[in-house]
């Protein structure tokens, strides 16, 4: 099956609708972060980076003035703007693209979408917006989904990881291939090394990889 940024925005505009009524709450992990680095954002900007349903962006404006969430779908984006408060505006962008000014963001989460985008090229080049659009010392929690899920086969210790499909199942019951690269753990940590970005953090929960992370050259 063809993996483009096209193809994988088209499978979030199919199953959108159903996929938002299956993600109502914030992950814990992501609560603990804006619990630990919610002050940092004072009068700044937060980011919801492949924001979905809006669930995060609605969580980061409880401690931000301003809150952009961005993502492809714009199916997703129909169901977020009924669910965020009017301090968060919602844009249909590229993780790759994005359209906002350097060292803009005091605080981003980007959860559950990088292990999306179809090629490394594209992963690694939205790994270096991020690392643009965040201030010196602004952090971001980045995670995917890693070969340490009890769902494959691969060994948790692999130095590299794979492309994958999992299907979503409508209520009808028609599957939607989503595609996946799943990360082993140690080629996650690899990627962020090889990016403009410096890891504060790193831990593998419940078969995901999360990392916190700052841009190079970050303020002291």
């Amino acid at each position: 099956m063809d993996h483009s940024r096209r193809t994988v925005r088209e499978t979030y505009e199919t199953i959108g609708s159903h996929f938002a009524k299956t993600r109502e709450y914030a992950w814990p992990e992501v609560e603990s972060f804006v619990d630990e680095y919610g002050d940092r954002v004072e009068d700044g900007t937060a980011l919801d980076l492949g924001c979905g349903n809006g669930r995060h962006a609605e969580l980061l404006a409880a401690v931000a003035p301003r809150v952009v969430g961005v993502d492809a779908s714009r199916e997703l984006l129909s169901v977020a703007v009924d669910r965020v408060p009017e301090t968060v505006a919602l844009l249909c962008g590229d993780a790759s693209r994005l359209p906002l000014r350097p060292r803009s963001v005091a605080l981003a989460v980007y959860v559950a979408t990088l292990h999306h985008l179809p090629s490394a090229r594209a992963r690694q080049a939205s790994l270096s917006e991020l690392a643009r659009v965040l201030s010196p010392a602004g952090r971001a929690l980045v995670s995917v989904w890693s070969t340490a899920h009890d769902r494959f086969d691969a060994p948790a210790d692999a130095d590299s990881g794979f492309d994958t499909t999992v299907d979503w199942t409508l209520p009808g019951g028609e599957t939607v291939p989503r595609f996946y690269h799943i990360y082993a753990p140690s080629e996650f940590e690899r990627v962020l090394e090889e990016s403009p970005l410096r890891t504060v953090s790193f831990d593998v929960s419940s078969g995901n990889c999360y990392a916190v992370v700052e841009p190079e050259g970050k303020s002291p």
